[in-house]
């Protein structure tokens, strides 16, 4: 079993609490693998995260946002069917996957196809902390003293 242990960046860093429960958060999450899920980055401020979620059907399937952490959960509806298996090789087991969003990123759709879960994000950033473009101006123009005219 691989374990990290975080203690010592507790000890030497002030104000990263957060980073830092972050960076545990993922190490323990790291050893549940099921169910399996892409991460990818579809052009600069967009990414989609793919989840593969075969068997289940959209209303066992709950996809959440709060407070910048995506949960997507999956519960299986009881199957009351008595069934003689002679090899059970699909995971039908209930599962709660989080995802922890950065700052300005949001969830635009969910879309489920072909057994997987297709979840677009997308980085929004305000008006406020976008760059903007300052017009420059020369000075050209020198500055009058009032009563004086321009020779």
């Amino acid at each position: 079993m691989r374990t990290i242990d975080f203690a010592p960046l507790y000890r030497s860093v002030v104000g990263f609490d957060r980073l830092a429960n972050l960076l545990e958060t993922a190490a323990a999450d790291g050893a549940a693998g099921y169910p399996p899920y892409n991460i990818e980055r579809t052009d600069e401020n967009a990414y989609r995260i793919d989840i593969a979620v075969a068997g289940f059907r959209p209303d066992e399937l709950n996809v959440e946002v709060k407070e910048n952490l995506l949960t997507v959960a999956g519960r299986k509806a009881a199957n009351d069917e008595a069934r003689k298996y002679l090899h059970r090789g699909l995971a039908e087991r209930n599962f709660e996957r989080r995802f922890q969003l950065a700052d300005y990123v949001i969830v635009t759709d969910a879309n489920l196809a072909d057994g997987l879960l297709s979840i677009s994000l997308k980085r929004e950033l305000p008006e406020a902390l976008k760059p903007r473009t300052v017009a420059i101006t020369t000075g050209a123009q020198g500055s009058l003293i009032e009563g004086e005219k321009a020779a």
